[in-house]
């Protein structure tokens, strides 16, 4: 099948690249020409593991072509993914559709044979309406369905979530575009991936309550991580306990310093912005927003108390800063508030991330940015790990304890075990776990 992919970002370059690996011919639009030729040069401007590889072997195999001008691609198209941002709107929370929007008119006099416009955009109930309304008003003689195909890609996961997923989901409003689909996607039959089908405003919303339960999860064994500080349980056995029941699911309880990324507090707010002007708040979802932005906030208080009660004049060293491993990916990783917030305490910082540091330093001023992990500790009073990266989990504690001048060494992603402190002079302080020290 002929597919074009307008909007390169994290979405719309691996989707695209992976649809080129299914065999489909894929046309990547984007109006920065400076990233279109960065990408035909074979550079990728994105940490994703495996998807440099994949873009130089489809693009070789000419199944892959990057553009700014799509009037040609999707005139030949039989499916035209919109794959551009929705982020949070200014003044009012909304998800902002105005890109969304412009695609729709940018496209809609280019279209001619039969075609399936699709919002793989994450977009809130009743966009698909006005998507439709939009080439309707423009393209009225046009043959063309609006479809939603929402994405479920985990930042340092995707091509693997893309090529093996739980589950694909459309939303079509006609048996020829469910057909459309169901060819696109059919090289994932092999896999017997469930597809489920259900009319667009459906599969609008089911991308939005996936990302809320998930946060509403995460949520949840943060405060449970807090009571268990309070009583002396120990919240990973606690998550393993509940977890086993197979209605509550062990994914997503892990304690740490809050959700970030460009997905979780983006569609949380963008939900409880839709169902607060439909008139039904979803007060759960709101309740989480608010625990998140607050978690944050804790963690500076949780460093300021394993530091003696004051940072002020110590040097801090920062173990990662995008919001999780595998990724570069700074966008309201909990770093972005921590860090500032040290920093107005009289902490300095040093910091170190095996991917993240040059997005980083768009977004920090006065940091120390180290070679590597124990570049960043020696000198430092403390060390906090903020992202739990592969290197992170194995470091020799003897080795840290010599380098950090007060031996603090502060876990908030509850990476070591009692055991491996033993014997060490670290003073250990991790989440929910009182008992465990060094």
């Amino acid at each position: 099948m002929r597919v074009v992919m307008i909007g390169t970002g994290y979405v719309g370059l691996v989707s695209g690249a992976c649809f080129a690996d299914f065999g489909h011919h894929v046309t990547c639009v984007d109006n920065n020409p400076e990233k279109i030729e960065l990408l035909n040069r074979g550079e990728i401007p994105i940490f994703e593991p495996g998807l440099d590889e994949l873009v130089a072997k489809n693009t070789a195999a000419d199944r892959l072509k990057f553009v700014t001008d799509p009037a040609w691609a999707v005139g030949e198209a039989d499916v035209v993914f919109i794959a551009v941002g929705t982020p949070t709107r200014r003044g009012d929370g909304h998800a902002d559709l105005k890109y969304v929007y412009a695609v729709a008119e940018e496209l809609a006099p280019m279209l001619r044979d039969y075609t399936v416009v699709v919002t793989k955009s994450t977009v809130p109930v009743g966009t698909g309406d006005e998507v439709e309304t939009i080439i309707r008003g423009l393209a009225p003689d046009t043959e063309f369905d609006v479809a939603s195909n929402p994405e479920f890609l985990r930042e340092g996961a995707a091509i693997s979530d893309f090529k093996r997923p739980d589950r694909v989901v459309v939303g079509v409003e006609s048996d020829r575009a469910e057909q459309v689909l169901r060819t696109l996607y059919r090289p994932l039959n092999l896999n017997e991936t469930p597809m489920v089908v259900t009319e667009r405003s459906t599969s609008e919303l089911i991308k939005y309550a996936a990302n809320a339960f998930l946060a509403v999860k995460i949520g949840f064994i943060n405060e449970i991580a807090d009571l268990c500080d309070q009583v002396g349980a120990n919240v990973q056995q606690v998550a393993t306990g509940i977890g086993l029941d197979n209605r509550i699911g062990t994914k997503f309880l892990h304690a740490g310093p809050g959700y970030g990324g460009s997905c979780f507090p983006k569609d949380t707010l963008a939900l409880s912005k839709t169902a607060t002007k439909a008139g039904t708040p979803v007060t759960i979802v709101d309740a989480v927003i608010a625990s998140n932005d607050q978690r944050k906030l804790a963690m500076v208080e949780r460093i300021i108390t394993a530091c003696g009660g004051s940072v002020d004049g110590k040097t801090i060293a920062v173990l990662g800063l995008a919001f999780k491993p595998n990724t570069d990916d700074m966008r309201a990783a909990p770093s972005l508030v921590i860090i500032p917030e040290l920093q107005k305490l009289g902490a300095k910082i040093r910091a170190y991330d095996p991917e993240s540091m040059a997005e980083a330093n768009k977004n920090f001023e006065n940091i120390v940015y180290a070679e590597d992990a124990y570049d960043c500790l020696e000198g430092s009073h403390a060390a906090v790990i903020l992202t739990e990266w592969d290197q992170f989990r194995a470091l020799d504690l003897e080795r840290v304890s010599k380098l950090l001048k007060d031996k603090v060494f502060i876990d908030l992603r509850n990476i070591y075990r009692g055991e491996e402190l033993a014997g060490t002079e670290l003073v250990y302080s991790s989440l929910g776990r009182p008992g465990l020290t060094g």
